[in-house]
């Protein structure tokens, strides 16, 4: 027998369905969606989330039929292959160099290493790069494009003493640009915030006036226009940033920093040396992507990728910024005047 939730007064919590006594029943996190805190310990937490789960509770959903798999989790996997083919690729060189003449492997090695650090720095350039469009934009409107939020999933049991049956997904309130989550930028009147206070903010930032009385309704719209273009903007500059970091990542410097490279953090002298390096010729690669070498375009071009990709993230942001549909500077007062008659034919 499947019981029902009882009511409890936890705050965002749930007594998960149970057909076991009260003592075995599970609490979980969340009793309905809800918005969360955008900051790096929620972005690790649900990083780390989704990533095991991916690798364990979605895979054996969907070998054994499951009917509550869904297309999200589908999505969540397809960080499986994406892994796994980064650490193929990273050992495509280095794994088989043993097997090299000696004279091979000095050439092998150093580039293997460099592809590797190549694909580290493509992943890491790709995503923190999304940071310059959203983080300017949330400074001047007011809009957090990356807002998440937790989604609670009350699935069917899989068989009578099935007690797991809530899930939690992870996603963004602007996910969707058809049916963002609107809902979840009211304010809680329960807890003393006024119900449009998201809203107000947002609107007194586009400077389309304060003390409104339906402001969500004002703004909702420009909201929208702003999520596609910045959207556009991220995707643009993403991939020009990642190209940068690839590049960033075959620079002669690294050799020196591979020399003394350690991940034996309990070697304590080792591991700092090896940081330290990687900190030093982190800033002379940089350095000799931008003075190239060669002559011509060769040698400008690691100017022009690092200037593209700087470029992009400007005009992304200023072009996310300008919208036709700003506020009307034209006053009820101008329109109507109270010491003149109108008539209505």
């Amino acid at each position: 027998m499947i019981l029902p939730v009882n009511n409890t007064n936890q705050k965002n919590k749930i007594i998960n369905f149970s057909a076991k006594s009260n003592d075995d029943k599970k609490v979980i996190e969340y009793n309905h969606d809800t918005l969360l805190k955008n900051n790096l310990a929620t972005r690790t937490d649900i990083g780390i989330d989704r990533l095991l789960n991916a690798f364990t509770v979605y895979p054996a959903k969907g070998l054994k039929g499951s009917r509550n798999a869904n297309f999200y989790e589908f999505l969540t996997m397809g960080n499986v292959p994406y892994l796994i083919g980064s650490l193929m690729l990273m050992n495509v060189f280095i794994g088989p160099s043993n097997s090299y003449s000696h004279f091979q492997q000095t050439i092998a090695k150093p580039l293997g290493k460099k592809l590797a650090l190549g694909v580290v720095f493509y992943g890491l350039a790709k995503n923190l790069s999304k940071s310059l469009i959203s983080k300017p934009i949330q400074m001047m409107t007011g809009i957090d494009i990356e807002r998440p939020y937790a989604k609670v999933n009350y699935e069917l049991p899989d068989d009578v003493n099935d007690t797991d049956i809530i899930s939690i997904e992870h996603h963004k309130v602007f996910e969707s640009v058809e049916f963002p989550r609107w809902d979840l930028l009211y304010g809680d009147v329960g807890k003393g915030e006024p119900r449009n206070f998201r809203y107000d903010k947002i609107a007194k930032k586009l400077g389309m006036g304060q003390n409104l009385n339906d402001s969500d309704q004002e703004v909702k719209s420009r909201i929208k226009e702003i999520i596609i273009k910045s959207n556009l903007a991220k995707n643009i500059s993403s991939y020009l940033w990642a190209a940068t970091g690839v590049a960033l990542a075959f620079q002669k410097p690294w050799e020196n920093f591979f020399n003394v490279m350690t991940f034996k953090f309990w070697k304590g002298p080792e591991f700092i040396k090896s940081l330290t390096s990687f900190g030093e010729n982190f800033v002379k690669s940089a350095k000799e992507l931008y003075k190239g070498e060669g002559h011509g375009l060769t040698k400008h071009a690691g100017k022009i990728l690092i200037g593209a990709s700087i470029l992009s993230s400007i005009a992304g942001v200023a072009n996310t910024m300008h919208s036709s549909h700003k506020p009307s500077k034209v006053d009820a007062a101008d329109v109507i005047k109270k010491d003149e008659k109108y008539v209505v034919n």
